[in-house]
């Protein structure tokens, strides 16, 4: 298979693989209010390769690589690439999970999540903790690399209680992947401090010294398409990854378009349906009111409906609620 990275134009622009959010159903949505030509790769949320080894254990994890029909239709339409994240710390079960995903999954590359800061996962040694162990983390690539003929890719931070971008980047560019995502912060700063997008600038010079090949994307408080190029003009980069964004603006990927609020409401409410339709019983649906608060925001009654969303169990309550609201606030598509 081809390298799909190489075939984009230039900067791309990528959303972020997020925990408990970027599911099938919030991918769909994103596309379906989006301009196809300011969104060129989607990641699934981060999944376990001891997970994807397990005999038992496949079953559940294998639901975080889930694409609906109408989301493959959606990314067969506009050119939207699709890539699974990994993690885990056994090079070998990197090998078998990205055979896994190359035979039996339909995306077009596998990221490895070498980023999360949480204290559960680094605790055994995964994910920015690798950041530690540069030997074990090229093996990982290694071994992915050799299990699978699809595109692979890093997603890292600069260091684990201080800034060690230019050493780690080393590290990585010696395996040569085929992109490297740089969030400008340390795994100590969590998302507590503003992204030092300096550090970001310093992976790209490395990578024109070790290996120009490797594409670099900077990602950390991206809010805004224009930011997004911007920064990839100012340190270098071949694109940036968005992802907290998202939450101030659902429409981040479609650049000047103010939706109404009856639409904001419509999009609140397809989403629960493009919820209820994929997960029905097997996800909890109080994963999904942590979104309402993008949808209703900076509107006379936000505060209080929102509050009332909070409550609701299923979507049948979600649509209730919102159907009370109309009725007591007029308002026009144009509102």
């Amino acid at each position: 298979m081809t390298n799909f990275w190489k075939n984009i134009e230039k900067p791309i622009i990528s959303l972020a693989p997020m925990e408990d959010v970027t599911d099938t159903a919030f991918r769909e949505l994103v596309m379906r209010i989006s301009n196809p030509k300011h969104l060129d790769v989607l990641f699934t949320e981060f999944t376990s390769t001891d997970g994807l080894c397990h005999e038992v254990g496949r079953e559940n994890v294998i639901k975080r690589f889930k694409i609906s029909d109408s989301e493959r239709r959606l990314l067969d339409q506009t050119n939207t690439k699709i890539v699974a994240q990994i993690w885990g710390t056994d090079p070998e079960k990197y090998y078998r999970s990205a055979k896994f995903v190359a035979e039996e999954m339909d995306f077009d590359g596998i990221d490895i999540n070498m980023g999360c800061p949480v204290k559960k996962i680094i605790k055994n040694g995964a994910c920015s903790a690798l950041i530690n162990t540069p030997e074990l983390a090229k093996e990982i690539i290694q071994a992915t690399m050799e299990g699978s003929n699809l595109p692979v890719s890093v997603k890292t931070r600069s260091g684990i209680k201080q800034h060690q971008t230019e050493n780690w980047m080393r590290h990585l560019l010696e395996t040569k992947p085929a992109a490297i995502t740089l969030h400008g912060r340390t795994q100590k700063d969590m998302s507590e401090v503003p992204a030092e997008w300096e550090e970001v600038g310093k992976a790209a010079r490395v990578r024109d010294e070790i290996h120009p090949h490797t594409l670099i994307f900077g990602n950390g408080d991206i809010q805004s398409l224009n930011e997004a190029h911007e920064k990839s003009r100012q340190y270098n980069l071949d694109g940036t990854m968005i992802a907290r964004g998202i939450f101030g603006n659902p429409w981040i990927f479609n650049p000047g378009y103010q939706p109404s609020l009856d639409e904001r409401l419509d999009t609140l409410l397809l989403h629960t349906q493009l919820f209820d339709d994929y997960w029905q019983n097997d996800r909890n649906f109080a994963v999904l009111r942590r979104f309402y608060k993008i949808y209703v925001q900076g509107f006379p009654g936000a505060s209080k409906l929102r509050a009332s969303l909070m409550q609701t169990q299923n979507s049948e309550e979600v649509k209730e609620v919102i159907e009370e609201f109309r009725k007591k606030v007029p308002f026009t598509a144009e509102a």
